[in-house]
């Protein structure tokens, strides 16, 4: 593979614009904390909402649906369209609670939902546990993701591909501790259309290579189970290439997993970095329609691009290994990109990968400064101080993360085990919100339990993922409930003061008495229906999309249909709730 000059000329050109939007908001970031993590709580819904979107788009995750798509065909990537339940769940139920809560993290929403010591213990524990050590691994993840890449684009050697990971990770650290949120959003959108042009583009032109020979060839060349929108269910294999799970497996993932289990970016309840993004836009009608558009977009609009490139791969490297399936995506950039278009894919994958590192930095950041130093080590300090101790966090967290992707080999089975081990703690994220006697020892025994669960099925039985979750969730449950109903509810004090502030409905009638003049939240049976046709509207434009590209324009108008029905009853309901208009 060569560069010519109009490939270094694009990708000087995406590393100055990135830099530039980073310096001209350094100084807006620098007035307060607010500024620096949730850019003054003013992002307008689709900016956050693209922000989560780009954030979403790491560089590995072609690669990782390339590989799906070679062992499983497209019903493999259930393995992560499954998640649209929980992230319409955070949609409907939890958007404007988050904006609600006006906190600037969600671990500092412990201390307002629960009381005395160990509600302080869990949000120092978390804010280090969340913020450096997960954080790090995943950013380690993400680093291994991007040298692969340049391995397999330029053959860098393995022993110094990671001083040009560092290079890439230290550009992106000084624009996000320079600008904060608002030049890591805005910065997210810019990278975030140069990923998705870049990835278009390779589309394009793989569908027109004589090898491939367009979305006929495909239909010739491969088998036609890979061309499944729907797992095999049942206790056989399937046919070839088809994604074939059995009717246990297929449970847990659709049934469970997606609000029973913590995995970063889709957290039972929100949280993390999409909880930033919802606590930083304009109100909670913007916080809704940010989530929604992230929801949306994130299961409907990316993943066809990827899907193609990744059936092409399989027409043109039939023979890859089974370890270098993932990395077909990366070959056909090398072998089959003319001069311009190669420089914008390597921009492409550079933007994926700095969107997804500068918002890690700067939401793993705000846990130090906001929820261990600011809470635990200073604590009247002016807001100037908290600003540069976050820059200088966010350079330490950078170094941090640099050392483990040095240490680490692969983190391969690492999402299953991240799922599993937070098994059954989703269900304490949810209720916390909705039920006035879970408290913080609740959620401590929810964090601690699935450990202890997953040790015993890992090594006294021959229970795998997915269906260990049934074991885990289970044990889960039963110790979290156990131990908040042994142990003293929240102090009577914070709870009243927490329903004044969030108001939410559900179980809080015993609370709610003591402030009659304060109205709770009503019509959530309003809001499953929205949630039921919120995930209706997310499958069906998926499928029809699919349908579409691949010749069938009836199957596709029925399921395009379906879906604007759906997207109706869900602006009916929010129009009548005042939430259907969303202004600037």
């Amino acid at each position: 593979m060569h560069f010519e000059m109009i490939d270094w000329a694009l990708l000087g050109g995406y590393f100055a614009v990135t830099v530039t939007i980073g310096l001209y908001y350094s100084r807006r970031a620098g007035s307060s904390t607010s500024e620096f993590f949730l850019s003054g709580r003013n992002l307008p819904w689709w900016l956050a909402g693209t922000s989560m979107v780009a954030t979403t788009f790491a560089a590995d995750t072609p690669l990782a649906v390339t590989e799906l798509v070679a062992s499983d065909g497209i019903a493999g990537n259930w393995l992560w369209w499954n998640m649209a339940f929980g992230g319409m769940f955070t949609v409907f139920f939890f958007a404007r609670l988050w904006r609600r809560a006006g906190v600037m993290t969600d671990v500092e929403f412990i201390e307002i939902r629960y009381s005395g010591k160990p509600a302080a213990f869990l949000r120092g524990f978390r804010a280090l546990y969340l913020g450096v050590f997960l954080n790090c691994v995943i950013m380690g993840w993400v680093n291994l993701a991007i040298a692969s890449i340049l391995q397999g684009l330029f053959g860098i050697p393995a022993e110094t591909v990671l001083w040009y990971v560092a290079i890439a990770m230290i550009i992106t650290a000084v624009y996000s501790a320079a600008s904060g949120l608002w030049g890591v959003a805005v910065t997210d959108v810019f990278q975030f259309v140069i990923a998705m042009a870049g990835t278009v583009a390779l589309t394009i032109v793989l569908l027109d290579l004589p090898e491939v020979g367009g979305i006929a060839g495909l239909r010739d060349r491969l088998p036609e189970a890979t061309f499944r929108l729907l797992p095999v269910i049942g206790d056989d294999l399937g046919p070839a290439n088809a994604f074939a799970i059995t009717v246990s497996a297929f449970l847990a993932y659709i049934v469970i997993q997606w609000w029973a289990s913590w995995y970063p970016g889709s957290e039972p309840g929100g949280g993390g970095y999409v909880a930033q993004r919802m606590m930083s836009a304009k109100d909670e009608r913007h916080s809704l329609f940010a989530t929604l558009w992230f929801t949306v977009a994130h299961y409907c609009l990316r993943p066809w691009p990827w899907i193609i490139a990744a059936l092409a791969t399989l027409v043109l490297y039939p023979d890859l290994p089974e370890a270098e399936k993932k990395l077909g995506y990366v070959y056909a950039m090398r072998d089959h990109l003319p001069p311009g278009l190669l420089g914008l894919l390597v921009a492409a994958f550079l933007a994926a990968y700095m969107s997804t590192i500068a918002t890690h930095l700067n939401w793993g950041t705000s846990y130090v400064v906001n929820d261990f130093y600011r809470r635990f080590v200073r604590r009247s300090e002016g807001e100037r101080h908290y600003v540069l101790v976050s820059r200088i966090a966010t350079a330490v967290v950078m170094g941090i993360s640099l050392l483990v992707t040095a240490h680490m080999e692969t983190i391969s089975g690492a999402w299953a085990f991240i799922i599993e081990a937070g098994a059954g703690l989703g269900l304490v994220l949810i209720l916390r919100w909705y039920w006035w006697r879970v408290n913080a020892w609740s959620e401590i025994a929810a964090m601690i339990a699935p450990f202890i669960a997953y040790g015993f099925v890992r090594f006294a039985t021959e229970i795998r993922f997915p269906e260990s979750l049934f074991v885990i969730v289970g044990f889960t449950t039963v110790v979290w409930l156990a131990v908040t109903l042994a142990t003293r509810p929240t102090d009577e004090k914070t709870l009243v003061a927490f329903y004044e502030r969030i108001h939410p409905g559900g179980f809080w009638k015993r609370i709610a008495n003591k402030v009659p003049e304060v109205q709770g939240d009503t019509g959530l049976t309003g809001l499953f229906f929205n949630w039921a046709a919120g995930v209706v509207l997310v499958y069906t434009t998926l499928f029809g999309t699919g349908r579409l590209i691949f010749g069938a324009p009836l199957e596709a108008a029925g399921f395009y249909a379906v879906a604007l029905g759906a997207g109706y009853i869900i602006y009916r309901d929010l129009s009548k709730r005042g939430w259907g208009v969303v202004g600037e």
